[in-house]
């Protein structure tokens, strides 16, 4: 009995597994475009899906990258009789401090020292408490620095070997405020905050995403390091890293439109968000004082400052 009931299980194993001259089992034609269809279906419904978790999650690090930055600033404050680093937003001469201009606030490495007791880079006053340059980067942007982390590790004597024998100046994603001084029209200033005792009249933003307008490589477009809706991307160049870029006409009411959202650490040490309409333009001043700014249409173009983190 026990053989017979052997015999009959290979038998029905034979059966299934398909032998010469007995029954196939198998997809039909029709069968496998059913399947396709529905793999093609969820794929249609699940891709948005993953996109949104991509930008959350780029979203989430880019805030995070700059609550590391506000609290980097706490300790060498700390360190440094409650004072902040200077600003390396400027373009100098050695030893003429009073001959310099300034910049763009997403600077990272100046052209050349200011004076001989100031840096011409970020990492000179903070490559001790920052060892990873990609905290300086805002990783929604559309690619990284080539030599970021070279840059970063060179601190003032950085040279790009991409170029010939000039100080290379390196300008990144974010807008560095601290000790930054800008033109806020009708004789205003912006002026960044100097240490951890507040000050009236100094800003309350130590840095935020770049968003701007009219900017030298991409005219009459706004653009930035976080994605619009529909944006292109201007290209970095041997000193400066990649955005993205949309044509626009700079006015408020478009301001009002634009569906982007960007972040930006404070004083304090949150993080906040907030949208283009929440924000007031900046010009970059020629003089060291502030007095004049930039022409409207010229080389910097305008950055937008947070509102409520101006004084």
């Amino acid at each position: 009995m026990f053989a017979g009931a052997a015999r009959q299980k290979v038998s029905s194993r034979a059966l299934r597994s398909g032998t010469k001259g007995e029954l196939r089992e198998g997809f039909t034609l029709i069968e496998l475009l059913v399947v396709m269809s529905i793999i093609s279906v969820l794929a249609g419904v699940l891709m948005p899906a993953l996109g949104r978790v991509r930008r959350k999650a780029r979203t989430i690090a880019g805030m995070s990258n700059q609550r590391q930055i506000g609290r980097i600033l706490h300790f060498y404050a700390l360190d440094n009789d409650e004072l902040y680093p200077d600003s390396v937003a400027t373009i100098g001469t050695t030893g003429q401090p009073d001959s310099f201009t300034w910049s763009e606030p997403t600077m990272l490495t100046g052209y050349m020292k200011r004076s001989p007791k100031l840096h011409r880079s970020i990492s000179a006053y903070l490559r001790s408490y920052i060892a990873d340059a990609s905290i300086l980067f805002c990783p929604s942007a559309p690619k990284k620095y080539k030599y970021l982390q070279e840059s970063w590790d060179a601190g003032d004597d950085w040279d790009n070997p991409d170029t010939g024998p000039v100080p290379d100046p390196v300008f990144g994603t974010y807008c560095f405020y601290w000790n930054y001084i800008g033109h806020l029209g009708g004789g205003m200033l912006s002026r960044g905050p100097t240490g951890l005792a507040e000050r009236p009249g100094y800003g309350r933003v130590l840095v935020s995403d770049y968003f701007g307008y009219d900017h030298w490589r991409s005219r009459l477009c706004f653009g930035s390091c976080e994605k619009f809706r529909g944006a292109g991307v201007a290209e970095g160049t041997s000193a400066s890293s990649a955005f993205w870029t949309r044509p626009g006409n700079g006015e408020r009411a478009e301001l009002e439109q634009l569906k982007i959202g960007l972040s930006a650490c404070y004083t304090d040490g949150h993080v906040e968000r907030y949208r283009p309409s929440d924000t007031t333009p900046i010009r970059v001043i020629v003089t060291p004082g502030g007095s004049v700014p930039w022409p409207s249409g010229t080389i910097p173009g305008d950055f937008y400052l947070p509102s409520n983190g101006v004084r």
